[in-house]
């Protein structure tokens, strides 16, 4: 290749990605600050009356937390680890003209809404709920292998007593339930166990392991630890 057309083409490659890097980050900046519209709050609050306005802005938090993690997947699909969180984002679809211009600014696409019940098979969902749980501890700095604490997105179902959510453990050993109400008893599943060929363990608010979808698979405590994933 001749020597001057090199000059001219590495300068447009490194500007390019500085471009690129750029844009990435103020993509990022734009989901971390983004307020969402008060009607999703409502909608919210509708579905849990229990929930205070504190806890409304925590699953707010923990929403541009998921949009980080689309972004940070790129086109890959990411599994959605709670049921509030995902009320709060099926909410927001439904106000269309403002969704599709945060997608715009956000991914530079739209970002689908799909169930784990329409992904194309058991494999392609147990790899979502992987990554989910990857980059959800990438982005808390937290080890993957052996999670001190468990990322927003994962524990904030049980923090709030969501009667229909995912509940999950960093205690892998502990196998007691976790009494809620007189109606309701809820199994708490060691998180890390995600990370295991069989799928994710998870729990939608029922004495059941044999839940639907997504959240299907082995509660073998013999699994061993950490994060799968692209």
């Amino acid at each position: 290749m001749d020597f001057k057309l090199l000059i001219l083409i590495i300068p447009a490659l490194l500007a390019g990605y500085l471009y690129y890097q750029i844009r990435l980050q103020q993509q990022r900046k734009y989901i971390g600050h983004f307020r969402f519209n008060s009607l999703i709050a409502k909608k919210i609050k509708t579905q849990y009356p229990h929930l205070s306005d504190e806890d409304v802005a925590r699953v707010f938090s923990a929403l541009r937390d998921y949009f980080t993690l689309c972004h940070m997947a790129k086109q890959k699909m990411v599994a959605m680890p709670s049921q509030v969180v995902d009320l709060a984002w099926h909410e927001f679809i439904l106000i269309t003209r403002s969704y599709q211009s945060f997608c715009q600014r956000a991914f530079g696409r739209f970002l689908h809404h799909n169930p784990s019940e329409v992904m194309s098979s058991p494999v392609r969902a147990q790899e979502s709920i992987k990554r989910a749980w990857r980059l959800a501890c990438a982005q808390k700095n937290i080890d993957p292998a052996r999670p001190s604490q468990l990322p927003l997105l994962f524990s904030i179902d049980a923090t709030l007593k969501i009667e229909d959510g995912f509940h999950y453990s960093l205690d892998c050993k502990r196998k007691a339930n976790t009494k809620v109400d007189s109606n309701k008893t809820y199994i708490d599943y060691c998180a890390a166990h995600i990370a295991c060929a069989s799928g994710c363990s998870g729990t939608s608010g029922n004495t059941s392991t044999e839940s639907s979808g997504l959240f299907s698979g082995s509660t073998d405590s013999g699994c061993s630890g950490g994060c799968g994933g692209d």
